[in-house]
């Protein structure tokens, strides 16, 4: 192992394994089942612990703690776990509770996602990548978020909920039912102001495919349709990019209901 910098006051614990080029702050704890890859920088007071899987690239900004117990009456100190992928930014003062053993005892973050401070991601939630937590955004447990979504500042997910990939939610938002993809909402609760426009712009989507959305969206939320009845339209009408198919199964698979 090569290590540019692990400070003398750092507790590394016996059966931890740190990757090359590995950047430990004053005071940070790593604990004994915490397995690091390359090029992570853990600044001061960092707390590291449980079963946690972490690749390569990320940052760790002071007093964020990884891999904790589980805010849930029914954890009892099983060996659950925590993974995380690679070019991850944890800012300062966030929580990523491991999993429990009333789902699949994991919780998992992907890759080149950007959690700002404060920002908390519950037991049992599993995060794709290229994802915006701004400051004090908060998942409950078992939320499941997509790639490409953002969440403004004091958003709030109830636990169960899904989250479809390209999708925005607005300042102190409050969810508690799953968002469809492509989404922009916002309020308390949620409501649903119409597609992503901004962000799908971002991301590559030309004018075709986003008049493509809106028109589905038209269907869906302005036509008077119940859940059911906007899904039969959407089948019956012939569409041009594979994007409705994905926000129509989404509707279809959702467990909790989605958001309109």
């Amino acid at each position: 192992m090569t290590a540019s910098a692990i400070h003398p006051t750092a507790v590394i614990y016996p059966g931890a394994e740190l990757g090359d080029e590995v950047e430990i702050g004053p005071y940070a704890v790593i604990g004994p089942n915490v397995k690091m890859g390359n090029g992570n920088k853990v600044a001061a007071h960092v707390v590291i612990e449980g079963h946690t899987t972490i690749g390569d690239n990320n940052q760790f900004f002071a007093f964020t703690a990884i891999g904790g117990e589980p805010q849930s009456i029914s954890y009892k100190g099983e060996p659950t776990e925590t993974r995380i992928g690679n070019n991850n930014v944890f800012r300062e003062n966030i929580t990523v509770n491991r999993g429990t053993m009333d789902d699949e005892g994991i919780t998992s973050i992907g890759d080149n996602n950007l959690f700002m401070a404060y920002v908390h991601i519950a037991h049992d939630c599993r995060l794709g990548s290229e994802l915006l937590f701004s400051n004090n955004a908060s998942l409950a447990g078992h939320v499941k978020v997509a790639d490409y979504v953002v969440l403004a500042g004091y958003t709030l997910v109830h636990q169960l909920c899904t989250i479809g990939e390209h999708s925005f939610c607005g300042v102190s938002t409050f969810c508690i039912q799953d968002i469809p993809p492509y989404m922009l909402v916002a309020g308390n609760k949620a409501i649903t102001h119409g597609i992503n426009i901004r962000g799908l712009r971002r991301r590559g989507f030309n004018k075709d495919e986003i008049a493509e959305l809106k028109r589905a969206y038209k269907v869906i939320y302005r036509s008077g349709h119940t859940v059911q009845a906007a899904l039969t339209e959407l089948d019956s009408r012939e569409w041009e990019t594979p994007h409705i198919k994905s926000l129509s199964d989404f509707i279809r698979n959702s467990k909790r209901g989605v958001i309109r």
